[in-house]
């Protein structure tokens, strides 16, 4: 992975297939201390050689799928990050946006939650071959604090033989 430089290649380490273990808070930004736990599978590509990435989740247990478009702007050397959801095929404007730095990946943008205007964050960190780990934390008060609302282990799945 190259870390620090938004370049193409920048999310590599995901490309293959995945597990998913998740821990998400059943209402964010209520003082709900009430966590759900799912499974999913996901499946990562890549294009433009390195300088997008797409990848798509399937939550059976929870009836729904989801994918994520990334694109690298060469010009500001950073990433934006959009999410659909299956429950609405609607792309999750605005996209999150930013970079790796000593592999970490943080990316935010400012959108409204429930009507409220809230600061989002995406977090990939823990990065190996074989796991990675992504979460999603608010802010209310401009980032000077945060509530991570879900939280992503990933497992690489093992080589088909086929």
């Amino acid at each position: 992975m190259t870390e620090g430089t938004g370049a193409s290649g920048d999310f590599d380490f995901l490309v293959g297939s995945w597990d998913g273990r998740h821990r998400r808070l059943r209402k964010a930004l209520a003082g709900c201390e009430e966590w759900d736990e799912f499974t999913s599978t996901t499946v990562c590509w890549s294009a433009f050689g390195g300088a997008a990435n797409v990848d798509e989740i399937t939550v059976n247990d929870r009836g729904f799928a989801g994918l994520t478009v990334r694109l690298l702007d060469p010009v500001a050397r950073t990433w934006s990050l959009w999410w659909v959801n299956s429950k609405d095929g609607q792309m999750e404007p605005p996209p999150v946006t930013g970079t790796f730095t000593d592999g970490v990946g943080l990316f935010y943008c400012d959108q409204l939650w429930e009507g409220l205007p809230i600061t989002c964050r995406y977090t990939w960190s823990e990065i190996t071959p074989t796991s990675a780990r992504w979460d999603q934390a608010f802010s209310v008060d401009d980032g000077r604090t945060w509530e991570t609302n879900w939280t992503t282990w990933l497992t690489r799945r093992p080589e088909s033989s086929d």
